[in-house]
């Protein structure tokens, strides 16, 4: 293998980067084609299109993760049971061309006889433990359905999955609270962040501090431009609440600094460090699989 495509393929975007034998970034692109914008049927014309430039080198292999093993995907990659590390999850790979073009499995475990699942969160949790050089550790990666990872010895033990960004996106556009709140969020009011944050943290329950938003407007003692950013700290506090955080643990943020930066705040509100880890992350957890899979990926054609 000379030349590594890693892709994260999502729904709502597209990325690649290019790396060199010793995993470092040539180069990246981006592309507003989720798979959700692409026809069954057409998931190899749209990759060849984004990337075909790249793939004709000699040598070059592709992995790929996020959405593109669902079944709205290219190839449905089955999940692989947690616990999980590198082994276990280059042994599972579905592939879209031997020994060339594979999708990385999403994970799956159950909580209380309840069962939970990730796509491409995997990847970026594999890349922050290599970033940080660590084996074991809390991560949280926030999102439309936030993911919060316990890892051990190197592999992801157990996950659970909050639905934090959707909650707040149904709460801004399709509530009663949406007619409290202006056209656009604007820029963070970090003050009425961290009293949603605060409120979130010494309640019960969202589905009683949420409707704050509309009394604070009612009687005038929040600007309507802050209460986007306040509804953002009731809802992220509301998840933060529910772990079980001990005084002074830590916790590892994965994720793009606009979202990592407002964990990072509410997190210190229940006495907890943050490492914050950006989007590298992925780029760096799908360069370490490869590795995992060198030595036996030619014999799959």
């Amino acid at each position: 293998m000379k030349q590594l495509l890693a892709v994260d393929w999502g729904t709502s975007s597209l990325r690649g980067a290019l790396l060199d034998g010793q995993g470092r970034v040539l180069k990246e692109r981006s592309f507003p084609r989720g798979i959700l914008t692409v026809a069954p049927g057409e998931f190899a014309t749209v990759f060849e299109a984004c990337f075909a430039h790249w793939t004709r080198a000699a040598g070059t292999f592709c992995l790929i993760s996020g959405m593109a093993g669902s079944k709205q995907g290219w190839l449905k990659a089955p999940y692989c049971a947690c616990p999980a590390g590198f082994d276990e999850v280059a042994s599972q790979l579905a592939w879209v061309e031997a020994g060339r073009i594979a999708i990385v499995p999403g994970l799956s475990c159950e909580r209380e006889g309840i069962p939970d699942v990730m796509r491409g969160e995997e990847t970026q949790v594999f890349g922050a433990l290599q970033l940080l050089g660590i084996q074991d550790g809390l991560l949280v990666l926030p999102g439309t359905h936030s993911k919060w990872v316990t890892v051990r010895g190197g592999k992801i033990e157990n996950f659970s999955t909050f639905m934090t960004g959707e909650f707040y996106a149904l709460l801004r556009q399709h509530s009663l609270l949406a007619r409290s709140l202006p056209d656009i969020d604007g820029e963070v009011d970090w003050v009425a962040f961290d009293e949603g944050v605060a409120l979130a943290l010494r309640g019960s329950s969202l589905l009683r501090t949420a409707f704050s938003v509309r009394t604070l407007s009612l009687f005038g003692r929040m600007a309507t431009a802050q209460l986007p950013s306040y509804l953002s700290g009731l809802v992220i506090g509301e998840e933060i609440r529910t772990q079980p955080l001990d005084s002074g643990a830590q916790v590892i943020v994965v994720g793009a600094p606009t979202l990592t930066e407002r964990y990072q705040r509410a997190l210190a509100q229940r006495g907890t460090s943050v490492q914050a880890v950006g989007a590298e992350a992925t780029w760096c957890g799908l360069w370490a699989l490869a590795q995992t899979i060198h030595p036996s990926w030619d014999k799959q054609a």
